[in-house]
């Protein structure tokens, strides 16, 4: 039996921190690089044509900022020319599985969602 709080979630009881890592982890890029992630690792440049239209910078502040935030390993390997492959932490690959799920869901409701924008738009 599922059990449900009546109490109503509280927007501004999360700290700044906490929306911070959220915003992180739902960024448009950030979305993909985990979702990505969840195949298997990637180089670079594999990882830039997997997620398509990010930019390198983009790119490399997306995985930088998730690298901070302990959900992706950066592992530099020191061989000529230079290797640096990208993978999940156990943490990331938790946020990225959820992400995953909630992808999931919304692309098995894009119908719901196509009907209500065009009841939307079409309102006087």
């Amino acid at each position: 039996m599922e059990v449900r709080t009546t109490e109503v979630p509280d927007v501004d009881r999360f700290c700044r921190f906490s929306r911070a890592v959220l915003e992180h982890v739902t960024s448009r890029w950030g979305v993909l690089v985990l979702i990505a992630l969840l195949e298997r690792s990637y180089r670079f440049s594999e990882l830039r044509r997997r997620v398509g239209d990010v930019s390198e910078k983009m790119l490399a502040q997306t995985l930088q900022t998730l690298e901070r935030d302990g959900f992706v390993h950066r592992d530099a390997k020191p061989v000529i020319p230079p290797r640096v492959d990208y993978s999940l932490t156990p943490l990331g690959r938790e946020a990225a599985e959820r992400i995953w799920e909630l992808t999931r869901w919304v692309e098995a409701r894009l119908d719901q969602v196509a009907t209500a924008q065009e009841s939307y738009d079409g309102r006087p």
